[in-house]
């Protein structure tokens, strides 16, 4: 079993930065890569940003490249999503994922999933 936990989220005006945190345990959370995914109320959740624990490969949606960062800091064994420029269509519930197959961009790659963190953007 994974477990995980995010936190950071919270209001911020359009414009403005947030750091989004997922704390990983388990025994085998090593085995899993992860991604962020986010759903806005009345839409399917999508795929934000993906990497793997010893950061070799990173990926982004079309609408955070440029924008968000996602890294990990493994001494913390935490995932963290640096989300700048931030827009109100970037509101939504993000969740932390841990996957263990190639492909990594639809939820239902995903094995285990955190509770989710609210991030809203006021106008």
């Amino acid at each position: 079993q994974v477990q995980l936990v995010e936190s950071g989220g919270g209001l911020v005006q359009a414009g403005g930065s947030l750091r989004l945190s997922c704390a990983a345990s388990g025994r085998t959370f090593r085995n899993y890569d992860m991604g962020w995914f986010r759903q806005a109320p009345g839409k399917e959740r999508e795929f934000v940003a993906h990497i793997s624990w010893i950061a070799s490969s990173v990926s982004y949606a079309d609408s955070a490249k440029g924008r968000f960062t996602i890294s990990t800091d493994n001494a913390k064994n935490t995932v963290y999503l640096q989300m700048n420029s931030l827009k109100p269509e970037d509101t939504a519930v993000y969740y932390c994922a841990a996957q263990s197959r190639s492909a990594y961009r639809a939820w239902n790659d995903y094995n285990y999933w955190g509770q989710g963190t609210q991030v809203t953007v006021s106008s």
